[in-house]
């Protein structure tokens, strides 16, 4: 469906329910629940997201596995047609060092039209933005064709097991179109970077450090290792690129390592954060940081290596630019005058549940992801509201309305 199967006059008059002012108010009350993961206990700020879907007349129910991580599902139906889901995430990740911020992390102070606090962009605004577009839609009072499921979810920060995940593989939502709320910069990003985190496990024998020669040093070992890494893989990379994506990559982001000061070390370890872009497989990835590995360390006496990957890894996921969903979304900007142009998301989401089931995804949302997870972490006022906009008028698109 596209925009020219919607009468204006009928985004008009959902627009017209959307007030900006509201909408700050609700984003600045989930920015002030402190729904920090770990431990990850949502269920204040769901229960304002229920609280308003449910005035405004959606069904709602709470599915969990674990009693503090409830996850929203909020549903209006209309006339017989496909089912829209917006999704995203309300727990966020802890504040680091209270010092280091200058604004409340939890007091979503506004100063020079910015929104300040943890989640402020990650993810309660692509929370506030979703549940207010639906407020609007509701009390626009328009008869949808199809049907529209809001679900709010716990668990995303510590890999969604209890969140998205569980609500997918559950079968508690079956959608024909899914949008993601992350932040985007309200641009419509086609789809995700895929994952193949992957650990190398360096073994030597250990020995007094004073006689380093009676065993096999497992970090020096590793040191060959990283060292085989960034010269014959980083370069081909940055040399795998996608139209919507930056290159693929790869990033070593946690070593481990010996015992004590006198000892030498017969094992080490690294974690390696690979990111995929559409058409690498993970396994394949895995195939090639091992093969490097077993050759970097091949002619060193007493030195072996292991390398496994995760099973969380998932391919990349990308929809067709001319696809049904993305139409709409990018007509969606196109009359509220956000940006028009596609992209990818650098960064992994709960779309990569949905997308695994088969379900259309795409990502979009306020704010900048630069600023997820950092202190003073802000979104902006006009951003939040603008993207409380598209998500309603793209709503329309899809699922049509009179």
């Amino acid at each position: 469906m596209n925009e020219a199967n919607v009468d204006r006059a009928v985004i008009d008059k959902v627009l017209a329910q959307i007030d900006k002012d509201e909408v700050v108010r609700f984003h600045q009350s989930l920015v002030r629940v402190p729904s920090v993961n770990p431990p990850g206990d949502v269920r204040e700020a769901i229960a304002l997201c229920e609280q308003s879907l449910k005035h405004a007349g959606f069904e709602t129910r709470l599915v969990a596995v674990e009693e503090a991580k409830p996850n929203l599902i909020a549903t209006c139906s209309g006339q017989p047609g496909p089912t829209l889901c917006f999704n995203a995430h309300l727990d966020v990740v802890p504040i680091g060092e209270r010092s280091a911020w200058q604004h409340d992390p939890f007091g979503a102070e506004i100063v020079d039209g910015k929104i300040y606090g943890r989640g402020a962009g990650d993810d309660k605004a692509s929370v506030a933005a979703q549940v207010m577009a639906a407020v609007a839609l509701a009390r626009a009072g328009v008869e949808l064709h199809g049907t529209l499921v809001v679900n709010e979810v716990a668990d995303e920060e510590v890999g969604g097991v209890s969140g998205a995940k569980m609500v997918v593989e559950a079968g508690h939502i079956k959608s024909d179109y899914v949008i993601v709320g992350e932040q985007t910069l309200n641009r419509v990003c086609v789809g995700e970077k895929g994952s193949a985190g992957t650990t190398i496990t360096v073994y030597g024998r250990t020995a007094h450090g004073a006689l380093p020669w009676e065993g096999a040093n497992a970090i020096e070992g590793m040191a060959e290792v990283i060292a085989a890494l960034r010269r014959e893989l980083w370069p081909q990379l940055e040399n795998r690129t996608h139209q919507y994506f930056h290159h693929s990559s790869a990033s070593v982001n946690i070593i481990t390592g010996g015992v004590k000061s006198n000892v030498v070390p017969d094992v080490c370890e690294i974690y390696i954060d690979r990111r995929l872009i559409p058409g690498e497989d993970p396994k394949l990835a895995v195939a090639e940081i091992d093969e490097i590995a077993q050759k970097a360390v091949r002619d060193i006496p007493g030195i072996s290596v292991t390398v496994e990957g995760r099973e969380q890894s998932l391919p990349a996921t990308v929809s067709a630019p001319d696809a049904p969903l993305v139409r709409s979304m990018i007509e969606a900007n196109r009359i509220i005058g956000g940006n028009t142009e596609p992209t990818g998301f650098s960064m992994a989401t709960d779309g990569r549940f949905f997308a695994k089931a088969g379900c259309p995804t795409i990502i979009y949302g306020p704010g900048d992801p630069k600023l997820a997870h950092v202190p003073d972490e802000w979104v902006g006022v006009d951003e939040l509201y603008e993207a409380t906009r598209a998500y309603a008028v793209a709503a329309l698109l899809l699922l049509g309305g009179e």
